[in-house]
Order: structure tokens, then sequence, then C-alpha cells
């Protein structure tokens, strides 16, 4: 498959590039030609050929007729002319009155309501047009155009064609259409104008978010990309991102292990080393903060948060392999001017929030948002091994954003951040003061710096809505010291990252394309005790994608992109992705390619550290991080959406299916040995094979039901033999139920979680040894949130985690001797904490 897919693209990419070289000569212009219908555009195509003329394309819905041609052997003159002879009206030329009526009923495209006399040169013809969320335009019908000051005007047809005549020389028009922003354009007589409408974002706010779907797949996404909207985000407290996705089954949320309090995304089966975290396209935790990311992203700022299975664009870069999970902040354009929570449960953590978004002008918004959680209580230990369950501490971020927009096409923002995070943990009676570093008693600290600043400048062409560049900029500085009992681990990472896009068509809107230059740079300075681990990664890289649209049916990307590792050499990275809807309410898509990543084996698996397990890197060859060889994976998957609708209510149906299959993965093998932790690159085949389906349907009104049911079958070879990835659930299955009535919510979600293999631990003594499987068991959440007021709306929200009070009873092993030989507290399967309750609320201003 693999090889199959590199050949189709470079076959593909060379194709076009002889094509280019052959038509090094040939001229592209465009031009409007008026006509209504299927009849008309086989009439306008067939009159224009003719010697020198390459491919003539004209487009119904925006009256564009795109001309390639040879300028040593024709004009764009004579082809108009001849358009013009066969009763077509072009922007420059009216065709005669007897041809023009000679043409059939449906053919008539003048408006019949306006003289259409062709001495008439003071008429100002025009269309009227919209983008749709696949970039094409479409003719708005019944739009108002009026000649300023004055009570004349006209609307537009069918069509989006209209006519009108200024009554002086220069006259402004205005143009306007419910839901969308009105247009105010200087025009002259005889002139011929195309005109794009923008939606209105006060519409977009109000009315478009209020409606949605918690959560939504847009069936003509080529991407299966699932949207939870802050409706779904809502059905849950979600502190921070790592809580984020309580209702979702796609993804699982595992603890790392039983002391540090850190939380990993496990997407297809795969830890979230191999799913792209990324905030609003430009890159979010990773490297250093991979272990801890989760929690750094408040819930408060997010706005949507995009999930999608497989490999995602070329144009994101390479590293995605199970997947990607995309970040939509708060806008300052349409944010709250004032959002504020306050959230609380009975362990004694506290989350207070503020978000503040102000209009600075026409042009300019600015928005600061501010996120404190904070949590002293050091007795919280359910299983009585002596050891807290969560790290207590307190962790501070904000962020202040600027967005720019002169609303003709050119647009920027940026925005800085910066982070401080305190967490201890270990022994309920630990003090840092005195017992640091010492085996009085056994604690762990972690100290994190982190600054931010990120930019984006964008320029839409106001006539070409489908031609657009820009350029996205991103930075931080990663500061970490920590300890875990006897070892110190301290890593700082420096980040730059770059990315310039431009996208375009190639003839028409069924053929488009994107392509750019990327760069992400990374300085890492591990040091783990005396230990140190440096190095400075620099790739650079090309991409194109091009996509093929047919109607609404059928959609065909293909991308490609080549990148320089400084370390490991150049690559390459191919991808496909395929959507095919063969009725209204059903559609099916396909994705394949490949994903390269370095793995940063201690950040990434800092867990290992609060175990006596000794680290050891085997194999280490010419690799050059860690002396490990980057990973490879090779990504297909197929999925199937069916809407439908029954009993008058509206659902709908998800299948998918994912195989991945790794080349050089680093393991990560805590089973050859009790008292190890070994990292080597994969020799033998390691892969996962993962099916899900999806129920989601709308049982009566307000009330919605969500079920689903996931199988994995993943495996890796460790020391030689294939065996089932531990700590991975075979089964799960999930459902949720929302209910909404007289401003009251109800969300109850139960979810089911099969039995996980456990590493071996034979070779430890019988009093430290566990079972091979862990048991399967249930988890319960349920939250009920009453909103007062409609002018300033306050959400009262209280809940529960947990409600069955399930954690599991044997986190650490050997807890009574943090200091010896048999200390493990990373083999954890399932809650590290009992029942807990809660209750916040939210205020927003408009």
């Amino acid at each position: 498959m693999k090889n199959v897919l590199i050949l189709l693209l470079l076959v593909f990419c060379y194709g076009a590039k002889a094509q280019n070289k052959d038509q090094s000569t040939d001229t592209t212009v465009t031009f409007t030609v008026y006509g209504n219908c299927e009849m008309c555009k086989a009439r306008i195509e067939e009159a224009a050929k003719g010697k020198g003329v390459r491919s003539g394309t004209w487009e119904i819905d925006t009256k564009i007729f795109t001309l390639v041609y040879d300028p040593r052997q024709t004009q764009p003159e004579k082809v108009q002319a001849r358009i013009v002879e066969a009763g077509h009206d072009t922007e420059f030329r009216k065709a005669k009155d007897y041809v023009y009526k000679g043409l059939p009923e449906c053919c008539l495209y003048r408006d019949p309501n306006t003289h259409h006399d062709p001495a008439a040169e003071k008429t100002v013809a025009g269309v009227v047009l919209e983008v749709d969320a696949k970039g094409n335009f479409r003719p708005l019908e019944g739009a108002s155009i009026l000649l300023d000051g004055t009570a004349k005007g006209v609307a537009t047809n069918s069509n989006g064609f209209f006519t009108i005549l200024p009554e002086k020389e220069n006259s402004v028009i205005n143009i306007s259409y419910a839901g969308y922003q009105t247009k105010s354009i200087d025009i002259k007589p005889g002139q011929h104008l195309n005109i794009i409408l923008n939606a209105a974002r006060e519409l977009q706010e109000v009315k478009i978010v209020s409606g949605r779907k918690a959560t939504s797949v847009a069936a003509a996404s080529v991407l299966r990309t699932q949207v939870m909207s802050e409706k779904e985000l809502f059905k849950a407290a979600c502190c921070n991102l790592s809580e984020s996705f309580e209702t979702n089954p796609s993804v699982d949320v595992a603890y790392n292990d039983g002391v540090t309090g850190s939380k990993q995304i496990q997407l297809l089966g795969l830890s979230g080393n191999y799913t792209q975290l990324t905030i609003e396209n430009l890159p979010g935790p990773r490297g250093i903060a991979t272990q801890w990311g989760l929690n750094y992203i408040p819930g408060t700022w997010v706005e949507s948060i995009q999930l999608t299975k497989g490999v995602g664009s070329v144009a994101n870069g390479f590293e995605s392999m199970a997947g990607q999970i995309n970040i939509e902040m708060k806008k300052p354009e349409n944010a709250e001017q004032l959002y504020a929570n306050v959230y609380v449960n009975n362990m004694g953590k506290t989350d207070v929030n503020l978000n503040l978004a102000k209009h600075v002008g026409k042009k300019w918004s600015t928005a600061l948002l501010l996120h404190n959680a904070y949590f002293e209580n050091k007795k919280v230990d359910f299983n009585k091994d002596g050891f807290r369950d969560l790290p207590t501490g307190n962790l501070f971020t904000l962020m202040n954003r600027w967005k720019f927009d002169n609303n003709n096409g050119l647009l920027g923002q940026f925005g800085v951040r910066i982070l401080w995070d305190d967490k201890t943990g270990g022994e309920k009676g630990f003090d840092p003061a005195t017992d640091k570093l010492t085996t009085d008693r056994y604690g762990l600290g972690i100290h994190t710096n982190r600054y931010e600043a990120f930019g984006k400048i964008g320029y839409v062409f106001p006539a070409k809505r489908y031609k657009s560049f820009g350029l996205q900029l991103s930075g931080f500085r990663h500061e970490q010291q920590s300890y875990f009992g006897l070892t110190q681990y301290d890593a700082h990472q420096t980040n730059f990252y770059a990315n310039l896009i431009y996208q375009s068509i190639i003839g028409n809107t069924n053929h488009k394309f994107r392509t750019g230059l990327s760069l992400v740079s990374d300085k890492y300075d591990e040091l783990l005790n005396s230990s140190g681990f440096y190095r400075k990664e620099v790739v650079a890289g090309a991409f194109f994608e091009y996509t093929y649209s047919f109607l609404k049916k059928f959609d065909l990307i293909l991308g490609l992109r080549g990148d320089d590792n400084n370390l490991y050499g150049a690559f390459l990275t191919p991808r496909l992705h395929l959507r095919y809807q063969p009725a209204e309410k059903t559609v099916i898509r396909l994705n394949a390619g490949r994903g390269q990543r370095t793995a940063n084996i201690l950040a990434e698996n800092a867990s290992v550290l609060v175990s006596a397990r000794q680290l050891n890197i085997l194999n280490a060859g010419n690799g050059k991080a860690y002396g490990l060889q980057p990973e490879v994976a090779w990504s297909e998957g197929i999925s199937i959406d069916q809407r439908f609708r029954v009993l008058g209510k509206n659902g709908s149906v998800g299948l998918d299916y994912f195989r991945t299959d790794f080349q050089h993965q680093v393991v990560v093998d805590l089973d050859q040995s009790a008292r190890e932790v070994n990292f080597y690159n994969l020799e033998g085949p390691s892969y996962s094979n993962s099916f899900q389906a999806e129920l989601n349907y709308e049982v009566f009104k307000k009330m919605d039901i969500r079920l689903a049911y996931r199988l994995f079958d993943v495996k890796t070879t460790y020391h030689g033999e294939l065996l089932e990835r531990p700590l991975v659930a075979k089964n799960r299955a999930f459902a949720n139920w929302a209910y909404e009535i007289s401003g009251w919510k109800f969300d109850y979600t139960v979810s089911f979680n099969g039995t996980k293999r456990i590493p071996s631990t034979l070779d430890n003594p019988a009093p430290y040894q566990l079972e091979e499987r862990s048991p399967s068991y249930v988890l319960m959440n349920a939250q009920i949130t009453k909103t007062i007021g409609s002018k300033f709306p306050i959400d009262i929200y209280v809940g529960g985690e947990n409600l069955g009070n399930y954690y599991q009873r044997r986190l650490i092993i050997a807890p009574d001797q943090p200091f010896g030989s048999y200390f493990d507290a990373t083999l954890v399967w399932g809650p590290v904490s009992g029942r807990l309750f809660y209750a916040g609320l939210r205020l927003k201003i408009k």
C-alpha cells in the first residue's frame, strides 16, 4: 500500500511538472459570461473552441469563464467575439437582441424587468455571490442593490445577476443580504461587477453556534473531523483538556502513574505520543511538555475541539500517525466580553477562570484569558497506601491575543502566553523543605515555567476568495526542574515553528491546491542525574496538496511533502484522503499515509522515574536522539457515516476501522524485567487495529443519546515476542444521555472498560507480584446544570465523577519501601482515586 501510494504521488507530481513545462507559453485569463444552465455551459464552451485555445471552462454559479490559450495563436477578444455571436453577453460585449431572443427559454439570462438595450452603455451589471464551506461560489438570489442616497434599487435574480442604471457619473451602490455583511462599492457607468458577500459574524455567533449539535461531523468535509463544540464541553466540568473527552467514545484519557497526577490520551489504542496535538493548527504541548501538556490547556479557553483519526493533511506536518486533535481557542472578535467560571470539588481543588474580550476600533479586537488551579489537600489517599493519590500545588497561566481584520481580505493575529506550575507529591507526610532528595520520606517536585508567542498573517483575494496565502509563526521556551525520590530530572526545550501556505485553484474550483514551506526547530537540554542528553533538531520541508471535487459527491486529496532532518536526513510523506457520498445521507471516507516522529523517551515516559526500575537504552546505534532511529508509521482507515430519520427524529450511525503499522518504533519494554525499563527500536511487527461503531439519536425533542462500542487489537514485539500492548483495554462500551428542559440540562455518561494486560512482574518476590490482567470495570459520571437569567445568563452546575467509587486498590508496588528495589508506581490500569463531587458557576456577558 505504501509503495503504491508513493508511486502514485510521484507520478502525479511529475505529470504536473511535465504538463507545466509543455504549456510554459500558455496564458490564463478569466472574464464574466452570462448564462443560466448546463445548455448554456455547453454552448459557451463550444463557441470558445478554436485555434490556440487550450481549454475553456465556464462555471454556472459564478458566471466566470476561465480561458487557457497560446498568445502566439489567438487573443481573448477573438474568443469573446465567438461567445457573443452565440448569444451570450460578456462583461465587455453584448450579444445582439435577435440572437439572444433565439436562445431556448431556459437560457434567457437577462432580467426581463429591465430594458436590456445594448446601446445602454451606462447600465451597471453584476452578479452577487457567497462562498460555501468548500470554497465554491454560489449565487445569492434576492440580494438588495441600492443606489446610495436614493430610493432606487433592484434585487438579484435566481442566478445572482442584476443590472442597475446609475443616476450620475460617480455613484455608490450598497449590496445587502440577510445574514451577510453589507458591502458598499464605487461604480462607474457600463461597469461589470463580481461581488462576494461575507457572512455576518454577529449572526454566526448568535444563531449558528446556539443551534449546532454538541458533536458533529460535516458531511462535506473530506477528512472525517469530529467537532466537539462548547455545548459538548459543558456536559462536564472540563477544568482542563484532560477532562474534555469524558463524553467522547473515541478518546481515552488515562493516568500515567499513581503519583504524579499526569495523564495521557489514547487514540486507536496508541499512546498520545502518536496523536498530533495542535492549537489552531500551531504546535501544541510537545516534546518536554508531553507528560503534563493536557493539564496546561484550560477548558474555559476552548471554543471547540476538532478530532481526526488517522493521518492528517500534509500542510500540518509529518508527525500525525494515530490522528490529530486541534484545539480552537476563544477568539477575541466573537468571544464574550466577560466570561467567568469558578469550580470547586469535595477534595479541595479550586479553579478560577476569567476571560475578557474587547473590540478596539473597527479593525482590532483583543482578549485576555486567565486561569488559576489550586489544590493543597495532602490527605487524598483512597487506597490507604500512604501516598497522595494526586499531587498538590498551583498552576497559573494567562494569554493575551490580538486580531486584525481590515474587512477586505487582510487578516492578522498574534499573542503571548505564560505558564507557571508547581507540583508536590509522594508520601502524605512528605515536606520538601526537610525531605527533598533524602530517604526520610519519598516525594516528588515538578516546577515548570513556559513562555509562548505566536503570530499569523493572511490575505484572501477579495474578488477570488479561493485564492489566499498565510504565514504561521510560533515559538516557546519550556523549563522544567523536577525530582522523583532521589532521581533528578531537569529539562529545557526551545522551539520555533514557521509555515507558509498558498492556496488557489487550477482552472476552476473543482481543482484546488495548496502548497508551502515549513520549518520546525527544537533544542533539547536534558539532565537525568549526572547523564546529559542534548540535541538540536531542525526539520525544513515543502509540501503540495491537490484536491479534486466532483459536484457534492466525490472529493480526492493527494498530498506529498518532503522534509530534511538535520539528524536523520531527507524523507517523503505521502498522504491520500478520499470522500464519496453515494446518497444524500451516506458518506464514505478513506485515508492512508505515512507519519514520522522523533521519540523523546525521557519526557514522554517520565512516569518510569517514579519507580526503582533501571533505565536502559539497548542497541543504541547511529541514531542522534538517545542513539535511536526515528519512528515511522503507515496508517490506513475507512469510515462510513449514515444519517437517518426514524419516528420523526434525526439520528446517525458511524463505523470506522483503522490499521497502523510501525517501523523502527521505539519500544518501551516493561516486560523483560520487573526491575528495568528498556528502550530500543522495534525488531519485528507492531500494529494497531481499531474498530468503532457509534449511534447518535434524538429520542425526543432536546433528549439525545450516544451509544458506542470499540474493539482494539494492538500488539508489539517485545524482546522477540509479539505481545498485546499493555494497559490498553481491548473492549470498551460507552453511553451518554443528555436532556434539556426549561433552562435545565441533565447529562449522564457510563463506560465499560475491558480487561488490560499488565506487564509481567513474575521476577519479583510473591508479595510484589501483580495479576497478569486487570479486572474490567464500569465508570459513571453525571452533571446537572441550571441556567438563570437571559441578558446575563449564569450557569450553576453540580456533578459527580466515578459515581460507583471504583479505583485501583493496588496502585503502587512496595509503597512501604519507596527506596527499595521493588518500588513501582507505573503499572496503572484504572482510576487512581474514587468518587468525586463538584460544583461551580459560569457567568457570560456577550
